[in-house]
């Protein structure tokens, strides 16, 4: 289990919409084609797509359950798939399905095609990276292998006897204990149904993936060079007012915004940090800048002994001055963070971290000479072609300067090379990532990352008393009774320090002149149906 939304670029979702140009679509802006920037995908099946430009190309073909409040970011019952979610305690939950919604092949979108989806997404063997979001269903350990068992063991179980398929429009998901949010995850991409057609050839599917969504694929999956899809005729909700998108695979976000300059690429998401103050002048009211939900962090690899004392990893904290590297390669653009939960979220606190977070090089140095100091070299693990290469430069530069450490070196890699990487626990020193929420909770930034069994943890950090302290929070009756729990999990994990707190950040995207109503949601998507094609 691994990664639930873990970002490859600098700048991602935001929280309030952000719309850019083109006003409301009109008979005369309905059809054409646009293209949108993404990197190469590192999945396609929605159980196992859990980084965003795998996710960006989801969110064309699929429709989920529940949509979100592009204000408030409130759950929308009604605006997806689902009629309703009910529960009487919170635990017995009754997805009521909406009629007549058919996947590409013409396969009906019922029960089954969900309770198919989720049982492949929590089978054991299937290792899908999603898993985690299926853990609470009952009957989801019946699908895992013991870790002590022979190669080639299968799961005593193939199906959760938590779901229950009542009859072709009605879910029954009975969970273990009681999870009040439960509602509020369905629209993550872990949640989309899968067709019958999955089950006799995933890894065809996957090329070619058949969704429920406004788009249809067009060709199968290009890889490293571009994805095409066309509008779904049969669209049981909303029509897309495009008729066609190509999202293009870049490796490098320059390359992309040189595209964008040239003509040769209608919408881009994230932009390079120092072209940022070019951005806005070239193009006004198309360039889009919002406050965020994304969260960017340095992560220490503590399967690695060297990395094992606490003060070393708050040496490392306190020797970096964040404001310095936001203003010199952001442009003021972030916000420094001192806490593992993005401010836009309820229950977000300004500064749990304290003195770890404060930038003190001389208490920095104390720290580290307590440690025992560092020996060897300081290997910096950041994914390659999205920005990262100066800032990881100043942090280097401020270790050496305030910490001493001489000997640092680079190790850049594209994304989905580096997060196999960083699956097997081969990165060798402080590693990049970021993150988005899936929905908003302090616990969707807390369980995946830094629980023993996280689907991110990519630290191999264990703390049964944070274990503890998120399971409560996720029983409690409510998520407002929930925060207090989370925040105490928070508080022993920020004295714990597996990873660095850096920034929170801002969507910084722009379009082309030849798009319009242009919107970036809460979740790092843009809202690909609602774009027009100026004709």
């Amino acid at each position: 289990m691994r990664k639930s939304r873990l970002i490859a670029g600098l700048a991602v979702s935001s929280l309030v919409l952000a719309g850019c140009g083109g006003g409301d679509p009109t008979e005369e802006n309905v059809g054409g084609a646009f293209s949108v920037y993404v990197c190469e995908p590192e999945h396609l099946v929605p159980q196992n797509t859990n980084e965003t430009c795998g996710a960006e190309v989801l969110g064309a073909l699929f429709t989920p359950l529940v949509d979100y409040d592009p204000q408030t970011n409130d759950v929308q019952i009604g605006a997806g798939t689902a009629a309703s979610v009910e529960s009487p305690d919170q635990r017995v939950w009754t997805i009521r399905l909406k009629d007549g919604w058919t996947f590409h092949n013409g396969e009906p979108v019922d029960a089954a095609a969900y309770a198919r989806a989720w049982n492949a997404g929590a089978y054991g063997p299937n290792a899908y990276g999603n898993a985690y979001f299926f853990e609470n269903i009952e009957g989801y350990d019946e699908l895992q292998v013991p870790a002590d068992a022979p190669a080639g063991t299968k799961p005593p179980a193939t199906q959760m006897s938590g779901l229950e398929v009542v009859d072709p429009l009605t879910l029954r998901v009975t969970l273990k204990q009681p999870f009040s949010q439960f509602p509020v995850t369905l629209g993550y991409t872990a949640f989309y149904p899968l067709p019958e057609a999955y089950t006799g050839d995933p890894a065809a599917f996957e090329e070619r993936p058949i969704g429920n969504g406004p788009f249809r694929m067009d060709g199968s999956w290009q890889h490293n060079q571009q994805i095409q899809v066309q509008k779904y005729a049969e669209y049981a909700g909303e029509p897309a007012q495009a008729d066609a998108i190509t999202f293009r695979i870049y490796s490098n976000v320059n390359t992309g915004y040189n595209d964008l300059l040239a003509g040769n690429l209608d919408i881009m998401d994230a932009l390079p940090p120092e072209r940022l103050v070019g951005a806005r002048n070239q193009f006004g009211e198309r360039y889009i800048e919002r406050p965020s939900s994304s969260f960017t962090y340095i992560g220490f690899p503590l399967y690695d002994d060297r990395f094992d004392d606490v003060r070393l990893r708050k040496a490392i904290s306190m020797a970096i001055d964040r404001q310095a590297i936001i203003d010199a390669i952001f442009n003021g653009a972030y916000t420094p963070a001192r806490s593992l939960v993005s401010p836009v979220v309820a229950g977000a606190r300004e500064n749990p971290c304290g003195d770890s977070c404060r930038f003190d090089p001389a208490a920095a140095r104390r720290m580290l000479d307590e440690a025992g100091g560092f020996t060897g070299t300081l290997t910096l693990w950041f994914n390659s072609g999205s920005g990262h290469e100066k800032w990881m430069e100043a942090v280097s530069n401020q270790l050496r300067t305030n910490l001493g450490i001489t000997s640092i070196s680079f190790r850049s890699l594209e994304f989905a090379e580096y997060l196999s990487l960083l699956d097997a626990e081969d990165v060798t020193g402080p590693f990049r990532l970021g993150w988005v929420m899936d929905y908003p909770s302090p616990q969707n930034y807390l369980q995946p990352i830094y629980s023993t069994t996280g689907s991110s943890n990519n630290f191999g950090y264990s703390n049964s008393r944070v274990d503890a302290l998120l399971n409560q929070g996720n029983a409690a009756e409510s998520v407002d009774a929930g925060i207090r729990l989370y925040q105490q999990a928070e508080d022993l994990i920020l004295a714990d320090m597996p990873n660095v707190p850096m920034w929170f950040g801002k969507v910084q995207g722009a379009h082309s002149a030849t798009v319009g109503n242009v919107a970036i949601d809460a979740f790092s998507r843009i809202r690909l149906a609602q774009v027009t094609v100026n004709q």
